[in-house]
């Protein structure tokens, strides 16, 4: 915990401890790789090992970012067996990924001209809106997956998606029906696993999408999540 100096007896020092604490999150997620460690924890918890073979930073590296933002209390850690598993401080960090990615697509034209040539590239998979995506799976119009690890799914996932793992689809292609279009999802607008599957699942016969929005940004819109042998929490 940091030690401050008494700041009563001065207005100017009182405000300026105060913005200094606020920048301490600034800085936290000063570093590109941190916020893409933010948005990996947003998924679920994960050991550091994990974190950096998804970030692709080594371990040392990763557990470097990982300590910053535990400093800035963003996140926790917990010894499990030989491993250090690190997860979200709350809720509310998740929120301020969202909100600074937000922020980011607002004020700067280069997020959307990166994605978009990406996305382009790769034959504009048009993505399902959200709200979309719900109406045809209540009407059991499509069939949803999930192609993130396991782990992911385990730790929340859109009520209805079955969990194919990215890894695991070409494999399982045989448990999709043909004859329903298929939506497949992964962590959000920028993650290209989606992008992957949808590839995959055109090239072998199906009518398939990407849902844009993820887990955290379904939940963020009001959307119930579900979670293996629970009930779809709000």
């Amino acid at each position: 915990m940091q030690i401050l100096e008494p700041v009563t007896t001065s207005p100017r020092r009182f405000k300026d401890t105060i913005y200094e604490q606020f920048a301490r999150l600034g800085k936290a997620v000063s570093a590109p790789k941190r916020i893409e460690l933010l948005d990996l924890l947003c998924q679920g918890p994960r050991t550091v090992e994990v974190l950096a073979e998804q970030a692709a930073v080594s371990v040392a590296n990763a557990s470097q970012h990982l300590q910053v933002l535990r400093a800035a209390r963003l996140v926790e850690a917990e010894k499990k067996g030989l491993y250090v598993e690190y997860r979200l401080a709350d809720d509310d960090v998740c929120d301020f990924f969202l909100t600074l990615r937000r922020l980011a697509e607002s004020r700067l034209s280069e997020v959307e001209q990166v994605a978009r040539e990406y996305f382009d590239g790769r034959g504009s998979l048009e993505p399902v809106a959200g709200d979309e995506l719900r109406r045809r799976v209540r009407s059991g119009e499509v069939t949803v997956i999930d192609v993130r690890p396991v782990e992911e799914y385990r730790a929340g996932h859109i009520p209805g998606a079955l969990s194919v793992p990215l890894s695991q689809l070409k494999a399982r292609l045989d448990e999709l029906p043909k004859g329903r279009e298929v939506v497949a999802y992964c962590r959000g607008p920028y993650c290209v696993m989606a992008v992957e599957a949808v590839e995959l699942l055109r090239k072998k016969g199906f009518q398939a999408h990407r849902m844009e929005q993820g887990v955290i940004e379904w939940r963020a819109g009001g959307g119930r999540v579900a979670r293996p042998g629970k009930r779809a929490r709000p």
